[in-house]
């Protein structure tokens, strides 16, 4: 399977819901998907995604310009060699950042083949069981308001969705989100790096009450291990991991204890960083939930991983309102799960009509 052709396809899906800052989305009113093609000389079709949102532009020319020229010619079989090869090659331009998504974009789209070659659908190639769907959690968007906050986390119970997470800073509309779906209700809050360590570990003590499943990324630099290790010492459950680059950025959390749940985002580090992720979290106990903030073949791409790792981990989907979608109906919960494509590979292109625009 030699690589001759690849391509970018940057698509606007349109939602519904409340974009927030954080993102730096171009857009307010439409999810971009960044879409990778790699064409095989004997015509073998492999898709991915790279990371992302109002990143797209700058990643899509990373791709363009750097990437793609050094997978002319090579062999698409050749997963995690060539991934290492393409990561040491590019290295001076960051281990971080649209240089690094663009790997990461490859690397599924390298995946999607393996799994079309070998006939099976990429979470039966990576040893998970047969299953039809996972299951989901509501991500929902910065409401900073009460009665929105509110408004969205009942719409979500009442969708079937078994556990959402929260995006607010201000503790009373975290507390405010707990109110709204009791007790036994499993609840996250992701605060996207907003405090120092001494503001994050007062807060998580504030926050006991609240029984979170998870504490996200609670501190400012993301990368402040220590610290986060200091708050997860007050008794907070912590999780962390999408602004995470590579196994080490992962094993130096794992060896100061900082984590209970490991985030890798498959759309920024691709496929086979996430397995070495998930593997070396196993060895220090530490329970993978992958981050997913994406609608394209990332998103498909994070899907089978949760679908073959053991267990019921949840699945992350944005609680956003997709009318049109490239990858329906596979971007749709349905009583707060997810279908599984059983198709070989990622079991899903994009429709070609969404190419035609992109």
């Amino acid at each position: 399977m030699i690589i001759a052709r690849v391509e970018t396809f940057l698509l606007q899906a349109p939602f519904t819901g409340v974009r927030r800052t954080q993102i730096d989305s171009a857009s307010a009113t439409d999810m971009a998907m960044l879409q990778v093609r790699l064409t095989t000389r004997d015509g073998l079709v492999g898709w991915g995604e790279a990371f992302g949102h109002g990143c797209c532009p700058a990643t899509r020319s990373a791709i363009e310009t750097l990437v793609a020229p050094a997978l002319i010619g090579e062999d698409a079989r050749d997963v995690n060699a060539l991934s290492q090869r393409l990561q040491r090659r590019f290295h001076l331009f960051g281990r971080s950042g649209p240089v690094r998504y663009a790997l990461a974009g490859i690397d599924i789209a390298l995946w999607d083949l393996a799994g079309k070659e070998a006939g099976l659908p990429l979470y039966r190639l990576l040893g998970g069981r047969p299953r039809q769907n996972v299951l989901a959690y509501a991500s929902l968007e910065r409401y900073g308001a009460r009665d929105a906050l509110v408004g969205a986390c009942r719409r979500a119970v009442d969708e079937g969705y078994r556990a959402i997470k929260l995006h607010e800073v201000e503790l009373d509309l975290i507390r405010a989100a707990r109110d709204a779906v009791g007790p036994h209700f499993t609840l996250m809050a992701d605060t996207n790096c907003p405090w120092t360590a001494e503001e994050a570990r007062d807060n998580a003590r504030s926050l006991a009450d609240c029984q979170l499943r998870w504490l996200e990324e609670p501190v400012w630099p993301p990368e402040d291990f220590e610290s986060i290790a200091a708050v997860r010492a007050t008794g907070a459950k912590i999780a962390a991991g999408e602004n995470m680059s590579g196994l080490l950025e992962f094993r130096a959390f794992f060896e100061a204890r900082a984590l209970d749940v490991a985030q890798p985002s498959v759309a920024k580090i691709g496929i086979t960083d996430t397995l070495k992720v998930i593997a070396l979290a196993e060895a220090f106990g530490v329970t993978v939930v992958p981050h997913c903030a994406y609608f394209g073949s990332g998103y498909l791409a994070a899907l089978h991983v949760v679908a073959a790792m053991p267990g019921d981990i949840l699945f992350e989907r944005l609680f956003l309102n997709m009318p049109e979608s490239p990858f329906a109906p596979f971007s749709t919960a349905k009583g707060g799960s997810i279908a599984v494509p059983q198709g070989p590979g990622l079991g899903c292109d994009p429709a070609p009509e969404w190419i035609a625009r992109g």
